[in-house]
């Protein structure tokens, strides 16, 4: 029977040798398990929220983002537990956030917050697979390499069950890829559904020049030319079962096909051009990678793209090789977590996420969009320091069986709080959220039943989503 860290306390209302013992220890082990999931049938049932959204954003706060300094904070819970940060007072009575979030604090009342997200898989490469699939990696707590096998990113299936009309991508990433730490996690890209479902990745977008490098048409080249060209890219399709022993061949001609989609949708290629926006505004979401990354994420929304990650961090912990690059900080804080917040992290995201949902607002478009903040875990209560890792202050280690996401736009209340976890920001004090719940929330936004199927190249069905739209938010 699962114990609560606030039923272990003593008589003296300390807690003893033991309990801190069995905290830490929980650091590193996974204690929740994949309860039985709902039937189709149930699942399939029109949910609150169902069709509101034309688009989805997600922030992804790569290498996992701390309740306790974010979203959850704990401020009458001992030091070792509550940090070195105090707490913010937001315009919902009683709901405070931590202090380094004063402009996302004052918005409080736009958006909602999930306090009991929870799983079991404690490593970011098979946790952000878990995040951004809806389901377990078979190398549970592991760090494996994308696979083409592997069950597709939410992007791709959006893409493959409802491929948006005008553009030539239903799915676009932004800062990517993700790297968990040095190469790319897996989760992120189509897998079994092959490269013709992939999302655009974008790279660096706060770089001058252009966006998608090659893709601005020349003045010299005009239509006709280009698709003579296309065609001629299509001619040399004789070779498709040589290249299809060779991997990087068929990334280039994917690359190539989708290039080609962009030079010919005006659409695509104005909603990537950034210049366009007012100083004043770029300014106001940050001149660096994530702050960009965000205001590109409006202007697809605005474009019509369903699907839009950005990766607010394209590296979970690239502090450990530059400590003077803010735009190489992750959320993977085992030690210096403090100073990593206070003066690299939270500044950062505090305004860049606060610009996208006043944007998205004042331009109407916040109630047809669905925002999501979440990571693919949270971090341990327990405040330490780890020999093993860079760094000479203590931080927190991965923790998955408490964490927090926010929920945005197209129907969810604002000022809501959805459940709570104990004092110590460790474990469920009500309903644990499975993360496939997240999932079945956003496709069931953009009105595509979670109980529904994809099906592969070869015809063979695969269900859309194991969870249910989390119907507290609405």
């Amino acid at each position: 029977m699962l114990r609560f860290v606030d039923e272990c306390r003593s008589t003296a209302g300390r807690w003893t040798r033991r309990e801190w013992l069995r905290l830490g220890a929980l650091a590193g082990v996974g204690w929740w398990k994949s309860p039985t999931g709902p039937s189709a049938e149930s699942r399939s049932a029109r949910a609150p929220g169902f069709g509101r959204a034309k688009s989805v954003v997600i922030i992804f706060t790569s290498g996992g983002m701390s309740q306790l300094e974010t979203w959850d904070p704990k401020p009458d819970a001992p030091e070792e537990i509550r940090g070195a940060f105090g707490t913010i007072a937001t315009p919902i009575a009683g709901v405070r956030l931590g202090e380094h979030l004063p402009r996302v604090a004052s918005l409080a009342h736009r958006y909602a917050i999930i306090r009991t997200i929870s799983h079991d898989d404690v490593d970011h490469g098979s946790a952000t697979y878990l995040a951004l699939t809806g389901r377990f990696h078979e190398r549970k707590s592991s760090n494996p390499l994308p696979r083409p096998i592997d069950l597709p990113t939410l992007g791709a299936i959006v893409h493959r069950v409802r491929p948006a009309r005008s553009l030539p991508s239903s799915a676009v990433h932004i800062n990517g890829p993700l790297l968990a730490p040095e190469l790319a996690a897996p989760g992120q890209f189509a897998g079994l559904l092959g490269r013709g479902c992939e999302p655009l990745v974008l790279g660096d977008v706060a770089r001058e020049g252009a966006i998608v490098p090659g893709l601005e048409p020349l003045p010299d080249v005009p239509t006709v030319r280009r698709r003579q060209r296309a065609d001629l890219l299509t001619a040399i399709d004789q070779f498709r079962g040589a290249a299809a022993r060779h991997p990087a061949l068929l990334d280039m001609d994917h690359s190539y096909r989708a290039a080609y989609q962009f030079l010919d949708s005006e659409a695509g290629r104005r909603a990537f051009d950034l210049t366009q926006e007012p100083a004043a505004l770029r300014e106001r979401y940050g001149l660096y990678r994530s702050g960009q990354a965000c205001l590109l994420a409006r202007r697809l929304v605005e474009a019509g793209v369903p699907y839009i990650t950005v990766f607010f961090n394209h590296t979970i912990r690239g502090q450990d090789r530059d400590p003077h690059d803010t735009d190489l900080y992750g959320w993977d804080t085992h030690n210096d977590i403090f100073e990593a917040l206070e003066y690299h992290l939270l500044p950062r995201f505090d305004r860049s996420f606060a610009a996208l949902l006043l944007d998205l607002q004042q331009r109407g478009l916040l109630e047809q969009t669905l925002v999501v903040c979440m990571g693919e875990f949270g971090r341990a209560p327990l405040v330490a320091l780890e020999p093993r890792f860079a760094g000479s202050s203590p931080g927190r280690k991965h923790w998955a069986a408490t964490y927090s996401v926010v929920l945005a736009g197209a129907g969810i209340v604002g000022g809501t709080v959805v459940g709570a976890s104990d004092r110590a920001a460790a474990y469920p004090r009500t309903r644990p959220i499975p993360p496939w719940d997240i999932n079945a929330t956003i496709v069931n936004a953009l009105g595509i039943d979670p109980a529904g199927h994809y099906f592969d190249n070869e015809n063979r069905p695969y269900p859309i989503c194991d969870g249910t739209p989390i119907r507290e938010a609405y």
